[in-house]
């Protein structure tokens, strides 16, 4: 490519630009701050619509910008590029377009919106960090105060799980950590968004299994332990498991008695009273039984009996659906708790597993063909039939030896196209709860630009319009309709967006992944829009104590963004300060690569 006709390209993709934006009526309606970022998005849009890599080659061989990171301020990148050709031609730059926004004020902008979202920068980094409330957050202030004083910076609150009542208490534990440590917190409330679920999965008894540890020889090292208490005691829930014993046998016990039993095999087993708290007995096993309800207990003293009771109160017990690929599972419309199916005794399935789904939509909705995918991607299948009230799945993807699918699991519909609103009733009594209580709301499982106006008017009519608005971009409808859904979410005067890996993986394929999230990132970038990065931020340490080498990795990635967000664990404050220290030492030194320009896929699939 000469000069000619690379100053040729670059003149007519710049103009396509132009003409581009002004095709968007609508820009009159966004607010005011956002109006130049809603322009620069829309040059962006029409930038990336083309194919720019043999472009991009002939400008580096010249020395000159690959265009590579013009996402903030693109048609001011143009313009520079065209002149610099135009000096190198020996030619006197001609007039170019004014850019809405200049690369000087480009991170002006974005600054000023992750400000606005999630508060002042913290002086020693610029990503700022969030953390989800665990229950306990609503009686605890001094957890909220440590999480605080190692660099919490916006604290999540998840509606789908506590109360308003709550949610209100954590509230306040925040003002007190606030004031007695002297720093500043910004809260965020997730609503819930559509239930899109399994149902409940039919107990098969009541039955505990205690089973002792055996070395590698055999001999038992810990014996298997269990709490009885009297019918009815209180109980603090304690390291074991506690049954309860009908009669009064329990009182008299003391240690050293034997407790004989037969258990739900009809095997002899014994147990061994150890020790005594108040009224609760701690008893202990060298050898694995399974106790049911209705146990048969006869107490022993030297040989002696002492008496007889019952074990009451037994949980029930819901194994998980066993599934493999070749099987057949029905999603039920009817609330129906889930059956296992049948096998004969090569292990081959000869009545399908069956199980609720909680989304009635889908029923209507779903075609034969379509993918669905269970438990966050680990088990996969094809829909063979469909009728209304059944949705028949032909498993095609679990782990290797099969898959176990349990209650309350994850569901997801990638090729199904929905149509009800990502607004529920729940959200909206949740709305209406917290009205003016928190900094900003996010919207799950966004799918198009109404979702976004439904919640723009909730707001209005509740009189916080200035609430800000996360767009949680979770699913594949909300990833190709994103450039549509930014511009309208800009009618507000605050807005973020969240990249919801987890079950955006699901949507789009994990292989996917990758892509998808960077080109989240470019768009939002374009529109100065700050981004929450989410989804297992060393959730390995958080829960476990300490992280897997891929999570420290994927943690130094989140600086790409404007706030990180890790999930709640027992080990959430010490996650927090070695979050911490990964972004002073990542930001320290990073900057952003050259990017390869390929048409994206938003933009073929058509941008608004």
């Amino acid at each position: 490519m000469d000069d000619k006709q690379l100053l040729e390209q670059l003149i007519w993709i710049r103009s396509q630009a132009v003409t581009f934006a002004t095709q968007y009526p609508e820009l009159e309606q966004l607010d005011a701050a956002h109006q130049p970022s809603a322009q620069n998005l829309l040059h962006y849009l029409s930038v990336r619509s083309h194919e720019l890599r043999e472009l991009q080659l002939a400008l580096i061989e010249r020395g000159l910008s690959s265009l590579g990171i013009l996402e903030s301020h693109t048609l001011a990148t143009l313009n520079s590029v065209i002149a610099a050709l135009q000096c190198l031609k020996g030619e006197t730059p001609s007039a170019a377009p004014v850019a809405p926004v200049s690369v000087a004020t480009s991170s002006e902008l974005m600054e000023r919106s992750a400000t606005a979202l999630f508060g002042a920068r913290p002086l020693h980094r610029e990503v700022r960090i969030m953390v989800t409330m665990p229950s306990e957050a609503a009686d605890d202030h001094v957890l909220i105060s440590g999480l605080l004083e190692v660099g919490m910076d916006v604290m999540r609150i998840n509606c789908a799980h506590d109360t308003s009542d709550d949610w209100q208490q954590m509230l306040g534990n925040l003002r007190l950590a606030e004031s007695q440590t002297g720093k500043t917190c910004k809260t965020q409330l997730d609503l819930a968004g559509p239930k899109l679920r399994t149902g409940t999965i039919k107990a098969v008894g009541r039955v505990i299994k205690l089973k002792p540890k055996r070395d590698l020889f055999g001999h038992v090292y810990m014996p298997g332990r269990l709490w009885l208490i009297p019918e009815g005691a209180e109980w603090i829930e304690q390291e074991f498991p506690a049954l309860e014993v009908s009669g009064k046998v329990l009182a008299d016990t003391r240690p050293g008695d034997d407790i004989l039993l037969r258990d739900a095999r009809e095997a002899h087993r014994e147990l061994q009273v150890v020790a005594k708290h108040q009224h609760a007995r701690l008893v202990t096993t060298d050898q694995t039984l399974y106790l049911q309800e209705n146990t048969e207990l006869l107490f022993e003293r030297n040989g002696k009996k002492l008496g007889k009771g019952k074990l009451i109160h037994v949980a029930e017990v819901t194994p998980p659906l066993a599934l493999h690929v070749g099987d057949h599972l029905i999603l039920t419309r009817a609330a129906e708790p889930g059956t296992a199916g049948e096998r004969d005794a090569e292990g081959v399935q000869t009545q399908p597993a069956r199980i609720h789904c909680t989304l009635e939509e889908a029923f209507s909705a779903v075609q034969t063909g379509q993918q669905v995918w269970l438990d966050d991607g680990k088990i996969g299948g094809t829909v063979e039939a469909r009728d209304g009230d059944t949705i028949d799945l032909l498993i095609t993807h679990t782990p290797p030896g099969g898959a176990k699918l349990r209650a309350e699991k994850g569901i997801n519909f990638p090729d199904t196209v929905f149509h009800s609103p990502a607004l529920t009733d729940k959200d909206i009594a949740d709305l209406e709860a917290m009205a003016g209580k928190v900094d900003m709301v996010a919207l799950s499982f966004v799918r198009s630009s109404d979702d976004v106006a439904n919640l723009q008017a909730h707001l209005q009519r509740l009189g916080i319009p200035d609430t800000g608005i996360i767009l949680k971009i979770e699913n594949r409808a909300a990833f190709e309709n994103l450039p549509a859904i930014l511009l309208t979410a800009m009618r507000s005067p605050k807005v973020g967006v969240m990249i919801a890996r987890g079950d955006l993986a699901v949507e789009v394929g994990f292989e996917r992944l990758s892509e998808v999230q960077e080109e989240i990132l470019w768009l939002c970038e374009a529109a100065h829009t700050p981004v929450i990065w989410a989804t297992q931020i060393l959730e390995s340490m958080a829960k476990n104590g300490a992280p897997s080498r891929a999570e420290v990795t994927d943690a130094a990635m989140s600086i790409r963004a404007e706030c990180a967000m890790l999930n709640k664990g027992p080990n959430i404050v010490e996650t927090v300060r070695f979050l911490d220290g990964i972004m002073q030492r990542m930001e320290s030194h990073y900057h952003k690569r050259r990017l390869m320009m390929r048409p994206l896929s938003v933009c073929q699939n058509g941008v608004l």
